[in-house]
């Protein structure tokens, strides 16, 4: 557990613009920043950083919130884990008291397996500078390959003694599991269910996520064994905290030469990522062999849009050059092409060149996507059949861009270098357009029709989708006053206000929406809004309370978490050209929203007494007794509708 004092001093210490930019790029809007929301596929930027506030906010998702809330989201962390992550980063000291065995039973899963895997790192990384075999064959390998001693320090770079029980004899002496030592892939269990180390024999590559977490290893055997041995590289098995697909090799180490060259170079496999970084290119990715997923795509474009693929020379370095290209463009990334000489790989070129003539070669030889392509697939050919079939593959691929400029400058280079009619080009073009957005379609009425099978075209509690029910009106309605409560719930409204008994008083926005809806004995339905409500009411007295400032550093995760997401604004000018907002403005604000939900609460009272009378029968005397409600409640209604200043239809 983390005592209170040291909760506050690390929120206190907490920039959100430099936690955030660990895994946004952003940049800067005014007094916000803003950038492509990381939690859902934003192809615009909207998602907002306010430093003044110490939040953030998506306004297409709407998720956000504080530094601690983000962290929770963005890596799937506890409250607790997030705190520690944030004291980590600004070398905050975090005494806590020792987990109790029950306690340590509750640990989740996942945080086990990122537990074991961090332990498993550090035991690899300890063979290899340390054990005699491990300095011996391990360091020695990687020696081999020109690898100094601090780029071995960086990438945590390890080695797995061949005994095939060493690495989980060792895991279980330190008390760790057997169950998570098979789930992260560390280990696989025979036939006799005795455990087998995965790597046992060969040197270790530790994955570690863009926020520093270790998900899994690479292992390879070293060269005189890899003679006739299909499987030079083991990884680890898709599980809980790693999936292939979503991760990329080098990121962590990369991520912030990325941001600043805006531009990141990817490749095949890890040594070619650890001899660009010795040789001085850190904006350095790979994707180990396999073509890229929409999720690598999107992890990578928070930080650039810029792309080149760098591989080797031959066919089969070609050929991954051109694997998942069509995404890439669809996705919006600018690529570029840079095929290195013959007999060289990224790996053994950076070996051979400094920074400087890595980043001059790259410059002079770089290519674009589209140029490369259509170079690449009409060398040669005069057959008209396959001719055809490679320009149509060409269109194809600036079909996929989404910016129309885009797409209209590269059919015109297209037709002038193929020396074709450019509105022969577009007409094919647009033939594929057509074609998926037809197919997408009717992918999108698949899905509606699925919906409506499972819902039988009922929206929540059985409301028809796409009407707002009295139910939803005043949950906005409850939503707006808890957001005046979050933000301004210390200011004064009211001057000398009379109440019923004769006294005069002075009244906050908190105090004033308490008072307003006790006088009827209503409440939010949303009890979370009650709570901070009453809150905000027992502060509102104290001397230098700021309800904003207060409700996005509360203990409750839930009421911080909410403060965060209601208390930032897209449209937040400098403070140049703000207006203080008045009090007079505020008030009506504040009234006008009590109003609004007192208003809807008569409006589901009148349908409730219709509903019963529908259901009265033949009762005369329970419909009388109905139809004089509902004439009080109309009246009522007409009285609110005069107050708030519109009309009302009977």
């Amino acid at each position: 557990m983390i005592d209170r004092a040291t909760v506050e001093r690390i929120l206190d210490a907490t920039e959100i613009v430099d936690v955030v930019s660990e895994f946004v790029t952003l940049r800067k809007r005014g007094v916000n920043y803003v950038g492509l929301c990381p939690f859902h596929d934003d192809k615009t930027p909207s998602f907002y950083v306010s430093p003044s506030k110490g939040v953030c906010k998506c306004f297409a998702c709407g998720k956000g919130g504080n530094a601690v809330h983000f962290l929770m989201e963005h890596e799937q962390i506890t409250y607790p884990e997030a705190l520690r992550w944030l004291a980590r980063k600004y070398n905050i000291e975090v005494k806590e008291r020792e987990l109790s065995d029950e306690e340590k039973r509750e640990e989740s899963e996942r945080e086990s397996m990122f537990i074991v895997n961090e332990w498993a790192a550090g035991y690899f990384h300890d063979v290899l500078n340390n054990d005699i075999d491990g300095q011996a064959i391990g360091k020695q390998y990687f020696r081999s390959r020109g690898f100094r001693d601090d780029i071995m320090q960086k990438f945590r770079l390890g080695f797995a003694l061949q005994r095939r029980d060493a690495l989980s004899s060792a895991a279980i002496g330190k008390g760790y599991k057997e169950e998570f030592l098979v789930k992260t892939g560390l280990c696989y269990k025979r036939e006799d269910g005795g455990l087998v180390d995965r790597y046992a024999g060969r040197v270790v590559f530790p994955w570690v996520n863009v926020s520093g977490k270790v998900v899994a290893f690479g292992g390879r055997l070293l060269d005189s064994r890899t003679k006739g041995v299909q499987q030079k590289y083991v990884n680890s098995p898709d599980s809980e905290i790693y999936h292939k697909d979503r991760e990329l090799y080098g990121i962590f180490q990369a991520k912030k030469a990325i941001v600043k060259e805006d531009r990141v170079f990817m490749v095949e496999g890890y040594t070619d990522v650890i001899s660009m970084h010795q040789c001085g290119v850190e904006n350095v990715v790979a994707n180990s062999g396999t073509a890229l997923s929409l999720h690598q795509i999107r992890l990578l474009r928070r930080f650039t849009p810029n792309i080149v693929l760098l591989y080797d020379g031959d066919e089969a370095g070609i050929h991954a050059a051109m694997r998942g290209t069509d995404m890439l463009l669809s996705e919006g990334m600018n690529i570029k092409v840079l095929v290195l000489p013959d007999g060289d790989d990224p790996d053994s070129f950076a070996r051979k060149h400094s920074a400087e003539e890595f980043r001059g070669y790259i410059e002079q030889h770089q290519t674009d996507f589209i140029e490369f392509k259509t170079a690449l697939l009409l060398r040669g050919v005069t057959d008209p059949v396959k001719r055809s079939e490679a320009i149509s593959s060409i269109v194809k691929s600036v079909s996929v861009i989404p910016d129309q400029i885009t797409r209209d400058t590269y059919l015109h280079e297209c037709a002038v270098r193929l020396g074709l009619g450019e509105r022969t080009l577009v007409a094919t073009m647009n033939r594929f357009i057509s074609g998926k957005k037809e197919e997408e379609a009717k992918e999108a009425e698949r899905e509606e029709r699925r919906r409506e099978r499972e819902g039988a075209g009922q929206g929540p509690q059985g409301a028809p989708i796409g009407l707002h029910t009295a139910d939803e009106q005043a949950s906005e309605v409850e939503r707006m006053l808890i957001q005046e409560v979050l933000r301004h719930g210390e200011e004064t409204i009211f001057e000398g206000l009379e109440t019923d008994d004769g006294q005069t008083v002075s009244l906050s926005v908190a105090q004033y929406i308490d008072y307003d809806l006790a006088q009827d004995g209503i409440s939010f339905a949303n009890d979370l809004y009650n709570r901070i409500l009453a809150e905000a009411v027992s502060h509102s007295g104290e001397e230098g309370f700021k309800a904003e400032a207060y409700f996005l550093q509360h203990p409750d995760i839930d009421i911080s978490s909410l403060a965060g997401q209601l208390a930032i604004s897209p449209y937040q000018l400098s403070r140049s050209l703000q207006m203080k907002h008045s009090a007079d403005a505020l008030r009506q604000r504040v009234t006008h929203l009590v109003l609004d939900l007192r208003m809807n609460i008569v409006k589901k009272h009148l349908a409730d007494i219709q509903a019963q009378m529908r259901t009265a029968g033949s009762d005369m005397d329970r419909i009388m007794q109905l139809m004089e409600q509902y004439k009080d409640a109309q009246q009522l209604r007409d009285m609110l509708a005069r107050r708030i200043g519109s009309d009302i239809m009977t």
